[in-house]
């Protein structure tokens, strides 16, 4: 089965849904866009981006999923729709509301796995619409790099009830980078997707590395974007850091027990990726629908000179064990 581990989607019954229950939450402000459909502020702050179309139009995806033979996609939300900024009980009923619509895209069409999302700035509540998520069928979350907002850490403390609840149910975790890195040398040329996305992401995990937690809940299936978004070309200094304080999680058993997709663009880079974790820990992804994504995925995979049986593994192999029930 061909599977592609990395995708993003917003079915139109969860727009139609959020315009129609908007008012209920009162933290929330929707930003008409001129060329249709909306932003979304959270708690008073900066719109997002408009929603893109092609997050809703699920036809394009299957017709696009149909020329890359793709039979399944793992789908989660759009980060930007996530909102952390929330009141804890409002970002409750908002991951709840996107869930509801997100199960039941994938009951009713099988070539969608989806992700739930869960309301990070609150352990105690995202332990409680994880498991929720499990109930429906759904094997896991995607997460952000940066809880309760801009600079929010994933080690924070007052989350450990969340990684508790994903070690004991075994959850597939797919952390993503947030739009906004924190920092504002990337609001220029593009940066945000070609660096932003990167630093974001090796800062974010770079920590739950050293706090210990991809150890310690080493159950959860934690999948890192972007082939792992730096941290295999950084494990050097990584791992010199460590041996000057070894109370820290260890960098290099950590990156062995991660996963990671292929969304390097390049065939020399994902052939490193795969000398460094080992073909075993990658699958193939896509990124779709946004054109910083890899649209044909499999050409990159193709292109490494991985063996038969590791393309077969790196596309889709893996991700059915991880994700496919």
């Amino acid at each position: 089965m061909i599977i592609d581990c990395h995708a993003h989607i917003a079915p139109p019954s969860l727009m139609d849904a959020i315009q129609k229950e908007a008012a209920s939450f009162p933290s929330l402000r929707l930003v008409p866009d001129p060329a249709g459909g909306f932003g979304l502020s959270f708690a008073g702050g900066k719109a997002t981006r408009p929603v893109a179309k092609p997050l809703s139009d699920i036809d394009a995806r299957v017709k696009w999923m149909d020329g890359q033979k793709v039979e399944r996609q793992v789908a989660g939300g759009w980060l930007d729709m996530f909102g952390y900024e929330l009141p804890a009980e409002e970002g409750l009923r908002w991951s709840r509301l996107i869930n509801t619509h997100l199960a039941e895209l994938a009951k009713t069409n099988s070539r969608f796995v989806a992700l739930a999302t869960v309301p990070l700035q609150d352990g105690a509540r995202a332990a409680e619409v994880l498991r929720e998520a499990h109930a429906m069928g759904l094997p896991g979350a995607m997460i952000g790099t940066q809880p309760k907002g801009i600079g929010g850490v994933l080690d924070d403390p007052s989350l450990e009830p969340f990684w508790k609840a994903a070690d004991e149910l075994g959850s597939a975790l797919f952390i993503h980078p947030v739009f906004e890195s924190g920092d504002k040398r990337n609001a220029d040329y593009g940066m945000a997707n070609a660096v932003g996305r990167i630093t974001d992401t090796l800062i974010a995990v770079s920590r739950i590395i050293y706090s210990g937690h991809i150890l310690k809940y080493r159950n959860a299936r934690v999948v890192i974007g972007i082939g792992g978004a730096a941290l295999p070309w950084t494990l050097g200094r990584l791992q010199k850091s460590w041996t000057l304080d070894k109370s820290l999680g260890n960098p290099a058993e950590s990156l062995a027990a991660l996963y990671y997709d292929t969304i390097v663009h390049d065939a020399q880079t994902l052939r490193f990726l795969a000398d460094k974790v080992g073909a075993g820990r990658i699958m193939m992804g896509s990124d779709a629908p946004f054109p910083i994504g890899d649209m044909t995925p499999m050409d990159v995979v193709r292109d490494a000179g991985f063996s038969a049986t590791e393309a077969a593994s790196i596309n889709g192999g893996l991700a059915q064990k991880l994700f496919v029930k």
